[in-house]
């Protein structure tokens, strides 16, 4: 039964699983990233992250606090110098857990890769490449994009038409304003044919 089983004991002790835990966060601090199963993966997480907010403000009391979970002077100062500078912008998820397809062979374990987010260098170009490449308007012309040479010969092109169809517009609207009188009748007439006849039919 599971009661009041709030995390995850991995089937250890509370001693094995804190020691453990120190080991797989000195080791992510260390080389950004490990390859571990899911459930360590998941447990690590919660573990590391906390420690990795505290590592954001660069104060004597956080960083005794850090060193009695972590225990290393070296991560102690990876983990100050490095990381937290490049994490000092992002609110949480310091962390990606991306899962791998091939098991453990000994025990078919769900194996994964633990890694500190802004350490990828190949997303974090694929992200901004895409980000930059989301900024671009697109229009809603048919045609390509237009070099602004190209714009620019175009605008005395486009100023003529515009010139143009101005006086078209307003020989419609004095064509428009000469209507016939209301009391003529707009049916036509043939050949020799008077209206009162017309109007007999």
């Amino acid at each position: 039964m599971r009661h009041g089983k709030s995390f995850n004991h991995l089937g250890r002790t509370a001693s094995h699983r804190q020691a453990m835990l120190a080991n797989m966060a000195n080791s992510l601090i260390l080389h950004k990233r490990i390859t571990t199963t899911v459930a360590k993966a998941k447990a690590l997480r919660q573990y590391v992250e906390p420690l990795l907010t505290k590592a954001k403000s660069d104060t004597t009391h956080s960083r005794r606090l850090v060193f009695s979970s972590l225990g290393q002077k070296e991560v102690l100062k990876e983990l100050f110098d490095n990381v937290a500078a490049k994490i000092a912008g992002r609110p949480g998820g310091y962390t990606r857990i991306i899962k791998l397809s091939q098991n453990r062979l000994g025990d078919n374990a769900e194996m994964c890769i633990i890694e500190l987010v802004d350490f990828n260098d190949t997303l974090l170009e694929a992200k901004n490449a895409g980000e930059a490449k989301a900024t671009t308007r697109r229009s809603r012309r048919s045609g390509g994009k237009k070099t602004t040479e190209e714009t620019a010969g175009e605008g005395d092109s486009t100023a003529e038409v515009v010139a143009e169809a101005k006086p078209a517009k307003k020989a419609k609207a004095a064509t428009t304003e000469v209507s016939a009188p209301e009391d003529t009748d707009s049916e036509t007439l043939k050949d020799g044919e008077t209206r009162e006849e017309k109007t007999a039919e």
